[in-house]
Formats: C-alpha cells, structure tokens, sequence
C-alpha cells in the first residue's frame, strides 16, 4: 500500500531535478515585470548592460534548449517524420516571435528579418551542416541518409530561398526597398502554398523519404525509452515556450540598444536572433550524426530551414502591413553570392545519398567566410 505514495514521491522528485530550469526561466519572467524600469534604465553602463543582456540570452536559450529536449522526446515516441516536424515547428516559433519583439520594437529596422533569415540558413546550412557531417564522419569513412528526403527538402529550399532573398533584390525599387503589398502578398502566399503542400507530402503517402532505418547504430545508453505517455512532453513543450514569448520581447531592448546608441552593424540583431534559434537545433542534429543517425540531423536542419523560410517570411510581411514596419528582403553584394554558393553547394553534398568528412570541411569554410563577412560590411 505504500509503494503507490512512495513512487509518486520519487517521481516528483526527478521530475523537479530534470525541470528546475522551467523555475528559473519562471522567476526571470517575474522579475522582469515587476522591475522592467529598473533594469533597463541603467544599460548605459557597460557592465549592467552586458549582465541584462547575458542574463536575458542565456534564459531564453536554456529555455529553448528545454523545448528541444522535449520535442525529442516526442519524436521518439511519434517516430519520423513527426518528431522532428515538431521540434521545427517549436523553434520557428520562437523565432517568428523573436523577430517580431525586436521588429515591433524601438526603431523601425526594415532589414532584420532579412538579417536573421540569412544568418539561420548560414548557420544551419553551413556551421550545422558542416559540424555535423564532420563529427559523424570522424569515425567512419561515410554516411547514409536518405537521398529522396534531401531531394524533397532541397527542391523546395531552392526556389523559396531565391523567391524571398535573391528575387526581391532585383525588384526593388529606386529606395531599395520592395514596399509592394502585393508582391508580398504572393510571396506570402508561396511560401505558406508551399511549405503546406510539403507538410502533406512529409506526413503523407511519402513520409519513408524522411527514414533511414538502415543508419541506426546508436548505443543503447543513447536512446530515449520509446514507452510511457507523450502528453507530459507536450505540456513541459509549451510550458517552456510561455516564458519565451516575454522574455524574447524583454531581450530586444538591449539589443535595439546595440544598434541604434552604439550603431553596431545592423545585422547583429538578426545574428543574435539566428543564434538562438539555431542552437538547440545545431546540438540535436549534431548528437544524432555522432550517433551515426544521419537522417534525423538532415531532416533537423533542412526541415529547420524551409520552416524558417516557408513560416517566417509570410508572418513578417503580416506583421509588416499590421503595424506599418517597413520589410526589405532582398540581399546585397557578398551575401547574395554567399546565399547562391551555399545553395549549389548544399545540392552536391546530397546529391549522392552518402556524406564525408572533406563535405563537412567545405561547409565549414563556407560558415567562417560568412563570419568574415559581417566584419568587413
């Protein structure tokens, strides 16, 4: 009779361990309601300012690295390829919401969503993808994966990617800005026609594009058990991303601060943004090449990638007409051959089905060009 209470205790207990983070993000949500004026009256010195903006960006990426944690839980349960449709999903959001905090306030900056969606497919398509190839690799001559799911990914990547940052650049108009509502419009309607006709092909009649069961070698110790129930998960998901729609608009003040009082480059913020989407999802994918599972790290960061594009183009042109904030999509110079060598060169690594080590080099170099690249605009 005792054995009931007792193992609700023990429950208790490890659940209050593995969660203790959802009380600090919690409490820092708190506390920056109750002294928002305080805290962010004194960001003109320079040591406030640095603790603020830390404080803020590690609560919201510990948050974020939370709501990964139990999305893979999930997809253990729910298999591919709804596991990982929803750890994309969890971080588009946060993103989306990211973007818009920072979008809605201070400053009109009309670049931002054109920053982050650039810095997210750099960071992805060519750190992620290429630390994950090359850590994956490391022990083994090659990797498999299934070529028709990058095919999938891919063809739709491609022509989304052009439509929304190449194609606007030769639009606009003599401001450099393409401010036309209907342009947007079908752009926004592409996207979302897209990406939902992909969705239907992804959990539908071709959902085995998106599995690999041939690549699954992981040890045992590194598998999620694959019973008990999947609503826990799903409540922990979204109580983890309650904090982060506050917390992400609290963020945008230091980081406006950045911009418009210490004119940093105004790219920065789409950087910060990209990075803390793009983390969680980096250390997903990467743990999953180790572990010699090359097909969920592709469809974690492919899949990351058209989310970003098909989801977070279509919300910031709404949010654009809504509030009056002007949106410029279209890169320049280096970034848009940046754009178009990541592209071609994302073709040919996938092209074959198998990955190595030398693919992940040229990912890499690629990644740090484009690091190099925000220092000399």
């Amino acid at each position: 009779m005792t054995d009931g209470p007792a193992l609700r205790a023990v429950s208790a207990t490890s659940l209050l361990r593995e969660e203790w983070f959802l009380g600090v993000s919690v409490a820092t949500s708190l506390v920056f309601l109750a002294f928002q004026e305080q805290l962010f009256g004194r960001l003109s010195h320079p040591l406030w300012f640095t603790v603020v903006f830390v404080w803020l960006f590690a609560v919201v990426l510990g948050s974020a690295l939370s709501v990964v944690r139990h999305a893979d839980h999930l997809a253990e349960r729910l298999k591919e390829p709804y596991g990982t449709l929803i750890l994309t999903l969890a971080i588009t959001s946060i993103e989306v919401m990211a973007i818009s905090a920072v979008m809605l306030h201070g400053e009109n900056n009309p670049t931002l969503a054109r920053d982050t969606l650039f810095a997210v497919v750099m960071i992805i398509l060519n750190g992620m993808v290429g630390l994950s190839l090359l850590l994956g690799a490391w022990r083994r001559p090659e990797q498999q994966h299934n070529l028709q799911g990058a095919n999938a990914y891919l063809g739709v990547i491609v022509p989304l990617a052009t439509l929304s940052l190449v194609m606007p650049t030769f639009l606009a108009g003599p401001d450099g800005q393409d401010s036309s509502a209907p342009r947007q419009l079908i752009l926004g309607i592409i996207s979302v026609g897209l990406y939902g006709t992909f969705l239907i092909l992804q959990a539908g009649r071709h959902r085995d594009y998106f599995t690999d069961d041939s690549n699954r070698h992981e040890p045992p110790g590194e598998r999620h058990p694959h019973h008990g129930p999947v609503w826990p998960h799903a409540i922990l998901l979204f109580a983890y991303m309650g904090p982060v729609v506050f917390l992400v608009e609290q963020l945008a003040r230091p980081i406006d601060y950045i911009i418009e009082t210490l004119h940093a480059p105004t790219a920065f913020g789409g950087v910060v943004m990209a990075v803390l989407v793009a983390t969680p999802e980096a250390i997903s994918a990467v743990r999953a090449s180790i572990a010699n599972n090359l097909q969920r790290s592709v469809n974690i960061f492919l899949g990351s990638v058209l989310s970003t594009i098909g989801l977070t183009v279509p919300a910031m042109l709404v949010v654009s007409q809504l509030y009056g904030h002007t949106v410029t999509l279209g890169l320049e110079r280096g970034d848009l051959v940046m754009l178009l060598l990541t592209l071609a060169v994302s073709i040919i690594t996938f092209a074959s089905g198998r990955t190595h080590l030398m693919q992940g080099a040229v990912h890499l170099v690629l990644f740090l060009a484009y690091v190099l690249l925000i220092f000399q605009q």
